[in-house]
């Protein structure tokens, strides 16, 4: 297990002003998002069409370096149920081979349902089906980093409460 994979009440103690990315991995894209300063809101950013993780994770850590991030939230796609399949097996891979490239600590975050409430919305808000395709990734990357910036906020340092950051600890290292 890698050691920057924590727990997301780990991400309390960060430097003040810095930001978090949150992280929507496909298995054609990456949704990216980025938090304000104040670590309150989250912004959809851009969507990275993965080529090969050499390529991907560069581009990644170019872009976390660029907007001075201090951690990422990764979504950790669970069933519904809360088990773990193939899509989550996928999403701890790609964290276990980008954590020896970047010091920046990891959390994860439960992503159930994030993609299809960002497509809702966009239908709600009669988007055509070419500029969903084009946003989902990024909106659900904001969806993902938006609801572990939420939780930071109700956290309080010593909190015996912040072990329920997410269902089934998908916000932490397990």
């Amino acid at each position: 297990m890698s050691s920057n994979v924590v727990p997301l009440e780990t991400f309390l103690d960060l430097p003040d002003h810095a930001r978090l990315l949150g992280l929507d991995l496909g298995t054609k894209t990456i949704g990216l998002a980025l938090s304000d300063v104040e670590r309150q809101i989250a912004t959809p950013l851009e969507t990275i069409r993965r080529v090969k993780f050499g390529l991907d994770a560069a581009a990644l850590i170019k872009i976390a370096q660029n907007h001075a991030v201090a951690g990422l939230i990764i979504g950790l796609p669970l069933n519904m149920d809360g088990s773990e399949g193939p899509r989550v097996q996928s999403t701890r891979a790609f964290v276990r081979n980008l954590a020896p490239l970047t010091p920046l600590p990891v959390a994860y975050w439960d992503e159930r349902m994030s993609t299809m409430a960002v497509t809702r919305t966009l239908l709600f808000a009669d988007a055509s089906r070419a500029k969903r395709a084009e946003v989902v990734d990024k909106m659900a990357a904001a969806y993902i980093l938006q609801g572990a910036l939420d939780r930071l906020m109700r956290m309080e340092p010593g909190d015996p409460e912040h072990d329920d950051a997410a269902p089934d600890g998908a916000d932490a290292a397990r």
